[in-house]
């Protein structure tokens, strides 16, 4: 089959909240990325990769990928469209939706170890014995950022003006190296790009403490249980690499450590990248509320980069308002397959539980500091 002269992925809307504008006492835009064609900005950057390996190797090319979910399903559907073959190696305890829709797509599907990084180990040795196989990288690519790095083109011809802050989640940088890349592009470098996680599942927020002047750069570095600090000595950064997830959401942000180059092009930028870490009750609640104002499911990857929007103490913390004028903002709203009614309805319970408790959640500034936000109905 001939390849298509254009871009496979959609223009997604962007569009103003009028809910979340009042709230915070700005101008609220939000990037639906739900609406691309695998609910996910992961098809952007992957369905790039995808073209440009074809146009390289050739129609027999073999795609093959190590995902938790989201890359896969990107990949397979790419795949179906230009009719190529792929396989997709999930890690043990991947759920039976998606392995469902990975089929359905006629992706092969390979259980290739515990957790995703021996699921890529899996894929590298597969590769290795097969020329045609072409692995797909989930994030850590220049292409892939290349692909992302549309999404705030698209924003830059949507919105009226510049804004104040992007904000965005995080999880191994495939991403916030997108938003990065775009950002210079469009001439947005001094645009500061806020980078959400939650706690236990934040190797991006770790590893931007452990480099420069942040607070954990010191010779004596404390990190949490099960996380280990990791020198590159190639690029001249220390990582946090995590051996275990205890956060819910660790199935879409659950890398065990960021992408060294986008890590390193966080640093180096001239806006700065400020990051924060949130506990998994208040991605659950920001969850459910979006539901609930703006009628769209999404998965905690996407509901956790909305907990400033949900939190005014927190957004005024993250984008102090230094002028008379109301604050632009745009919400990069991931996306995602792996949500359903029932999930949300859980999650809805367990913040409900946790809100009665009373008191206040913790999160974690890249000052070092934690911020106290009241927990709120």
């Amino acid at each position: 089959m001939a390849l298509p002269s254009e871009p496979l992925w959609s223009e997604t809307p962007l569009i103003r909240s009028g809910k979340l504008s009042k709230s915070l006492d700005a101008s609220v835009y939000l990037k639906l990325e739900t609406f691309q064609p695998t609910q996910s900005f992961k098809y952007r950057g992957i369905s790039l990769f995808v073209q440009r390996a074809r146009e390289a190797h050739g129609p027999n090319i073999h795609l093959v990928i190590a995902s938790s979910g989201n890359a896969g399903l990107a990949t397979a559907y790419i795949a179906k469209v230009l009719q190529l073959k792929c396989s997709v190696y999930l890690p043990e305890g991947a759920t039976p939706s998606t392995i469902e829709v990975l089929r359905e797509m006629d992706a092969e599907v390979v259980v290739g170890g515990r957790v995703y990084v021996e699921a890529l180990q899996a894929v590298k040795a597969a590769a290795e014995q097969d020329p045609n196989m072409v692995m797909v990288p989930s994030y850590d690519h220049e292409i892939i950022w290349e692909g992302h790095s549309s999404l705030v083109r698209e924003i830059s011809t949507q919105l009226p003006t510049k804004p104040d802050a992007i904000f965005c989640s995080v999880g191994g940088g495939g991403l916030i190296g997108g938003i990065i890349t775009g950002c210079k592009q469009v001439g947005w470098d001094d645009v500061p790009i806020i980078a959400l996680e939650t706690i236990g599942s934040n190797c991006f927020f770790h590893s931007i403490a452990l480099n420069g002047s942040g607070y954990n750069s010191s010779i004596t570095k404390i990190l949490p249980p099960n996380v280990e600090a990791v020198y590159d000595a190639e690029n001249d950064v220390t990582l946090a690499h995590f051996n275990k997830f205890t956060s819910k959401a660790s199935g879409s942000l659950g890398a065990s450590e960021p992408s060294v180059k986008v890590l390193k092009m966080a640093l180096e930028r001239a806006g700065g990248v400020r990051c924060a870490s949130v506990p998994d009750e208040m991605s659950m609640q920001a969850l459910t509320s979006f539901a609930d104002d703006h009628k769209v499911l999404i998965e905690l990857a996407g509901s956790t980069t909305l907990t400033p929007a949900c939190n005014k103490s927190l957004f005024d913390k993250l984008v102090p308002n230094k002028t008379t004028e109301k604050r632009t903002v745009v919400f990069v709203l991931c996306g995602g397959f792996k949500i359903s009614l029932d999930e949300a309805l859980e999650f809805r319970k367990m913040a409900e539980e946790d809100v009665a408790k009373g008191g206040s959640w913790g999160v974690l500034l890249d000052d070092g500091t934690t911020l106290s936000v009241e927990k709120h109905a």
